[in-house]
């Protein structure tokens, strides 16, 4: 049943929803250029971290790699084109989307995606072509899985090759990964020998499971980022990162009866399920064409759901299905974490291509509810070489220590940063890996962020050249002040 603009209209006059907040975590900034960041380096810092916000400021790495707050340490888990594989090839390139699992044996098992985009010959180290794992020879992607063992050593295999652009995805409830493709070349365009733009599961423990890859088509051929599970509803819901026109956010409803569980996807049709785009509207009712239209913290839209008719783009792209009026965009929708009872949802950025510029927004969808609430709202950085002013949020994850672990790909510096329940925000990480000049520096971004099962390790990469790093130290619940 769809939830009417009436409906919501009046139950926001009852509940005030047009300012409440959903979730768990409150805003990060206050309007659209007001930057919600703390100079890492400064006494401030120092302060919060006295008061149980953060952990203080960063101290730089004399190895040049990860700064950190004093007490932390980092390990280097994988390194593209140093570490290598069982099989014996390097460790792909280009890290970005990860989960961790619990494996056997006391064992923690990542599964990570390689976001390789074209023909193979474009890369130092593609995904290795592994006997029965491989979709497309032709493609360069796939993702590895990483195994950590009790005592400390790494192993490390292919659990999908021959894949595209492999960028976020996502955990399932029923312990398996969700990849990806950023990319939708049809077969015969950049040397494809099969179309992309698909998800595929891979399964970290059964190494069989992943044999002979299918595409999970009836989740729709776009240019995926991330997925979520619901797993009390059911609906899987993914994101979309495009451009003109903006992309979507979608949601997938299953066919009555269907039971979920490892490789369960398999024997689903193409056409199985509903795949649905947004269409928002506001507390008195009017229809909101952009999610970039939310200038304020506590924003709340109700949402509707319109059918896609042609999930496998065979004509025209899934996002140009829809004319005017019809859906609700966003520009750069990244990464998703399912926790809180719904989906957290990131904007990385608007520019001239939306209705209003921002630097990053972070919403929460309540199923419950049907409404995409505010979270997070970064105002246009205006000196992103300055240490300390976030921007570009990507991937994301929950963190059990209470509110967010977000992931930069912003500009110039980059960081991994924290967010409380109640949205003061604190720097966790500093890239200094300088993959430019010393004269004009540059710091690759962060991705694939995500906490061991048991909380204590937060996993992160340098996506540029490929750093798989695991952070240890004293972890805190943080405050909601």
């Amino acid at each position: 049943m769809s939830l009417t603009r009436r409906d919501f209209a009046r139950n926001s006059a009852i509940t005030g929803a047009g300012v409440a907040l959903a979730g768990s975590v409150g805003a990060l900034a206050t309007a659209p250029n007001a930057l919600a960041s703390y100079d890492t380096d400064s006494a401030e810092g120092a302060a919060d971290a006295r008061h149980g916000v953060g952990y203080g400021p960063l101290v730089s790495d004399p190895r040049g790699i990860l700064a950190l707050p004093a007490g932390f340490s980092y390990k280097i888990i994988t390194y593209s084109g140093r570490t290598r594989l069982e099989s014996g090839e390097f460790t792909p390139s280009n890290h970005d989307g990860t989960a961790a699992f619990d494996g056997p044996r006391g064992t923690t098992l990542l599964v990570n995606n390689h976001e390789l985009k074209g023909p193979r010959a474009n890369w130092t180290h593609p995904v290795p072509l592994t006997e029965g794992l491989v979709y497309d020879p032709a493609a360069s992607g796939g993702c590895t899985v990483v195994e950590i063992r009790p005592d400390g050593r790494v192993a490390e295999r292919v659990g999908i090759a021959g894949t595209s652009t492999n960028c976020a995805g996502g955990r399932t409830p029923w312990g398996t990964w969700l990849t990806c493709e950023e990319n939708s070349d049809r077969a015969g365009t950049n040397g494809m020998t099969k179309d992309h733009g698909y998800v595929f599961e891979v399964d970290p423990v059964d190494r069989r499971a992943n044999r002979d890859p299918k595409p999970l088509k009836f989740f729709g051929r776009y240019d995926h980022e991330a997925v979520v599970i619901d797993p009390k509803r059911g609906h899987a819901y993914l994101t979309e990162d495009a451009a003109n026109p903006n992309g979507l956010f979608f949601r997938w409803t299953p066919p009555q009866g269907f039971a979920y569980g490892p490789g369960r996807f398999r024997r689903l049709a193409d056409d199985a399920g509903v795949l649905q785009a947004p269409k928002c509207f506001d507390s008195g009712g009017k229809f909101v064409d952009d999610l970039s239209r939310a200038t304020r913290i506590g924003t709340v839209y109700g949402v509707d759901w319109v059918d896609v008719l042609d999930r496998d783009a065979r004509t025209t792209p899934v996002r140009k299905q829809f004319g005017a009026g019809e859906v609700t965009r966003a520009r750069k929708l990244e990464g998703m974490w399912w926790g809180d009872g719904g989906a957290y949802i990131v904007s990385s950025y608007a520019r001239e291509e939306s209705p209003v510029q921002h630097d990053g927004q972070v919403w929460f969808y309540d199923p419950k509810r049907r409404t995409l609430t505010l979270k997070v709202l970064l105002g246009v950085n205006p000196d992103p070489s300055r240490d300390g002013a976030f921007d570009g949020p990507d991937n994301i994850t929950v963190s059990p220590y209470g509110g967010l672990v977000i992931a930069e790909d912003g500009e110039g510096v980059q960081h991994l940063f924290g967010a409380t329940d109640s949205g003061r925000t604190y720097p966790i990480a500093r890239n200094e890996l300088n993959i430019g000049t010393e004269e004009e520096p540059e710091y690759s971004e962060f991705a694939g962020v995500t906490f061991s099962p048991d909380g204590r390790t937060l996993f992160a990469s340098i996506q540029t050249p490929g750093i798989l790093l695991a952070v240890t130290g004293p972890w805190k619940r943080q405050k909601r002040n």
